[in-house]
């Protein structure tokens, strides 16, 4: 069987793309593009049989019956989102309550990374989507204009005007805040007046994690509905998908020689297994449930997918009861 596969080129993907862990009997072709052209790619062509999928706009898809992927208990990229907030110092935001009425920036309002950071907001400090007035349009000058799916239900979304950008409209005092998956242009510069909200946001996500169990889910990996019905497949891709995760961790761990560019990875390694356990990036429908639930649930509740998607109708149904 021969299958297109799009995918993020990580650590935990690699021995899938170079080829050191195939599936028998399956011809995988493997295609790394930046990760939004993945996405438009995945969701508005036939080029993929199996893809990376954004977990949000997955959600919205599926929940309009316009998804042509089915997804795998598979997640390459997961991020706690507590970090993801920039502020202006000089507005009177001391806490997250107090992002009520303001004027706040996001690149693309449906983007995983703001569901999820939404969702924190919502369940941990009790600010609802619709408590802000949010401001779309590229990150920074670099950036191309987001691909805008949908207006969402209940929510005060526009566009920022042609040639602008957030990252300069934060400097400039023209936002309040912004949400961003990497940090902005500005931040980074050292702009004045411009700093995060959880200045220790490892240890506030560490205490979160701590309290739910939950590690954010960005990303996951879909299977083109037409071949879903094969569990044999999605069980095998499962498992694949496993084997490498488990490749890249035994590296970043080992001692004898150091697998990625970091000083002290294996000791790192041991903190957050000490905090989230052995197998810390876990894969399966069970042990992310929760982590699915949440982001189901959020979805709807910011006014994006129509109705709150149930776990069991999200995924391929022979990769329900499949556990590593």
């Amino acid at each position: 069987m021969k299958l297109r596969v799009g995918i993020g080129r990580y650590d935990r993907t690699q021995a899938l793309i170079d080829g050191r862990i195939t599936v028998p009997g399956l011809d995988a072709t493997f295609e790394s593009p930046p990760l939004e052209e993945l996405f438009a790619k995945a969701f508005d062509t036939d080029t993929y049989d199996l893809a990376e999928l954004s977990f949000s706009n997955f959600l919205y898809l599926s929940s309009i019956g316009q998804c042509r992927f089915v997804a795998l208990p598979v997640f390459p990229s997961r991020m706690f989102r507590h970090s993801a907030f920039f502020l202006r110092t000089d507005r009177g935001i001391r806490a997250p309550r107090d992002l009520v009425g303001k004027t706040i920036g996001v690149r693309e309002y449906s983007m995983t990374a703001a569901l999820a950071a939404r969702g924190v907001l919502e369940d941990e400090y009790g600010v609802r989507a619709a408590d802000i007035d949010w401001r779309c349009g590229p990150a920074d000058a670099t950036d191309t204009r987001p691909v805008i799916r949908m207006q969402p239900r209940g929510v005060r979304v526009a566009m920022i005007d042609e040639g602008r950008n957030l990252s300069d409209m934060l400097a400039a005092g023209d936002l309040d805040a912004m949400v961003a998956y990497k940090p902005p242009k500005c931040f980074l510069a050292g702009a004045p007046n411009v700093a995060r909200l959880f200045p220790d946001h490892v240890r506030v996500e560490q205490d979160y994690y701590a309290r739910s169990g939950i590690f954010p889910i960005m990303h996951l990996v879909g299977i083109r509905r037409e071949l879903a019905d094969d569990a044999a497949l999605c069980r095998a891709l499962c498992e694949a998908f496993e084997r490498a995760k488990r490749e890249a961790i035994e590296a970043i761990a080992a001692y004898q020689a150091l697998g990625v560019a970091l000083p002290w990875a294996p000791a790192n390694v041991r903190d957050v297994r000490a905090l989230m356990g052995e197998d810390y990036w876990p894969y399966g429908v069970r042990r992310n449930a929760a982590a699915v639930e949440a982001l189901a649930r959020y979805s709807h509740a910011q006014g994006l997918a129509t109705r709150e998607m149930k776990v069991d109708e999200l995924f391929a149904a022979g990769s329900l009861g499949w556990q590593p």
